[in-house]
């Protein structure tokens, strides 16, 4: 998790502040065109502008980074001597600035780094300032790029490539279009889930799984029928907070293998593919054994329900089907599944077959 946590309605307003503290003159900002076009980049560069820093600003790059478009932020930011980087906007942007800071200090490319702990210099201090409640990785020290070629999602991760300071300001969420929202919520609702099951879950994962599954189940349906609601905002920040740092102690399942799938095959949001999928991995796994069907009741009494009217809350497809999804993909669809690390995680073995298996029933 980041060193310094600053949470609350307004604390964007102290970035500037922040970022010096941690001795950045010259620092990279990192955000995608959306979060430029609402207004988010010329606030933060107003903010450090007005502390003293000379920014660089750095937006090409889509919702998928690759590890092409992480070189062309190294080939932007090499000649420019930076001594920081703040990631602004949703897990797209803290990915590539994650990414961008391995191969600027480091050198080779980001599949150098697959896997953790393969980065043998400092890396540059960062802060996040994650604009949606999704992904959590404010709270990880892994960037997961996509490899261009094969579409695979390349976690790569390194004790130095945590934030130094994260700020959670419920008041940079409210702008977000409604299908933003329930995307990006769904998919921290679905970290809640699949890390209180994983194989690599610890005590303490266990602790941030159960604490965000209450925030986010509770909180969802409300910030989508109340989107300027800063308590139910706030709540969902730190729930995706919470469920980024038990990521880093206990990975993620099937739903995100499968999840990838689809997002490499029909460039499916993310967000909207975990809604089409987390039951049905639910479902599968307990059917698996008894003693992860257990696991699940702690969580829930009667998860795949809840999961399922959540999902409608956020107006997901009721099916890939329905979302456009052919029959004839399928062997593509395995494939690409099959071939994701976090499957490997999964409580219930997982593989080509048990992949077949779940988009069956997701079909």
């Amino acid at each position: 998790m980041a060193q310094t946590l600053v949470f609350g309605p307004g604390t964007f307003r102290r970035l500037g502040e922040i970022a010096r503290a941690l001795g950045l003159r010259r620092p990279l900002l990192v955000s995608d065109e959306g979060i430029l076009a609402a207004g988010y980049v010329e606030q933060a560069h107003r903010l450090l502008a007005d502390a003293g820093m000379a920014v660089h600003e750095f937006d090409d790059f889509s919702p998928n980074p690759t590890s092409d478009m992480v070189e062309a932020g190294r080939a932007f930011a090499a000649p420019l001597d930076i001594d920081g980087i703040i990631g602004l906007g949703g897990g797209s942007s803290m990915d590539c600035a994650k990414g961008i800071n391995f191969v600027l200090t480091n050198g080779g490319t980001m599949a150098d780094y697959r896997g953790y702990g393969k980065a043998s210099r400092p890396m540059l201090p960062m802060i996040a300032v994650p604009t949606t409640a999704g992904t959590g990785s404010e709270a990880q020290s892994f960037a997961l790029i996509t490899d261009p070629r094969t579409h695979e999602k390349m976690a790569c991760g390194d004790p130095k490539a945590s934030f130094a300071a994260a700020i959670l300001d419920p008041e940079t969420t409210v702008s977000q279009p409604p299908n933003v929202t329930a995307a990006t919520g769904y998919d921290a609702i679905a970290h809640a889930v699949e890390t209180w099951v994983t194989t690599r879950r610890t005590p303490v994962s266990e602790l941030f799984s159960r604490e965000a599954w209450g925030l986010l189940r509770a909180n969802y349906p409300r910030v989508l029928t109340h989107p300027d609601d800063l308590d139910a905002r706030g709540a969902m920040l730190i729930g995706a907070h919470f469920a980024g740092a038990a990521i880093e102690r206990s990975m993620l399942g099937a739903t995100h293998a499968c999840a990838n799938g689809l997002s490499a095959c029909y460039d499916t949001v993310h967000g909207v593919a975990i809604g089409m999928l987390l039951r049905h991995v639910v479902c599968w796994n307990a059917n698996g054994s008894e003693a992860i069907a257990e696991r699940y009741r702690q969580l829930d009494p009667d998860l795949p329900a809840v999961l399922r009217r959540l999902a409608e809350h956020g107006g997901m497809p009721e099916g890939i089907g329905a979302a456009g999804g052919r029959r004839e993909d399928m062997d593509a669809l395995v494939k690409v599944a099959a071939a994701q690390w976090t499957g490997t995680f999964n409580p219930r073995p997982f593989d080509a077959k048990g992949a077949r298996e779940i988009f069956d029933r997701a079909w």
